[in-house]
């Protein structure tokens, strides 16, 4: 399987890249982490069109998913789960045959078109995180839940 984690922006600071490929060269070839960057759209003081911005940085986002990727928008007012819970939920896509997309919007979120084109729509939490920080619980939580899938001790109930 792999999970494809699309996210906007780039040149991450070292230690997000560090921490991110940390988790990515633990996990096995058969569940491989991948992380794309979609560039941020380029804002102005001038005119800062939000929702226009919105909408350009998901039409990128959603260009980077193929038809054979089970399509999860991560947003803050998406559906909370454990990790045990998510890895039912990643066994099943892999059980299918469909490989997984993770959508990490820009500072001002998903597009409401990533939001509807969403299979699913997950909060990682109720806090606003960061996207440097996004990034890095997401390969953990990916780890994670290969760990349960696998039986291997790192994830401990």
């Amino acid at each position: 399987m792999k999970i494809n984690l699309i996210a906007v922006g780039t040149k991450m600071p070292v230690w997000v890249e560090e921490a991110v490929s940390e988790y990515k060269k633990r996990l096995p070839r058969n569940f491989e982490l991948i992380v794309s960057e979609i560039p941020l759209a380029k804002r102005s003081k001038a005119n800062p069109d939000i929702a226009r911005l919105c909408e350009t940085e998901g039409k990128a986002l959603l260009n980077a998913v193929t038809r054979k990727q089970y399509l999860v928008a991560l947003d803050v007012k998406g559906e909370s789960f454990d990790t045990e819970v998510i890895a039912g939920k990643v066994n099943k896509v892999m059980e299918n045959g469909q490989d997984l997309a993770l959508l990490v919007g820009g500072p001002d979120g998903l597009s409401r078109e990533c939001l509807d084109a969403a299979n699913e729509i997950w909060s990682l939490s109720a806090l606003t995180l960061p996207h440097t920080i996004v990034r890095i619980v997401v390969a953990e939580q990916i780890y994670r839940v290969w760990s349960v899938l696998a039986g291997h001790p790192y994830h401990r109930e």
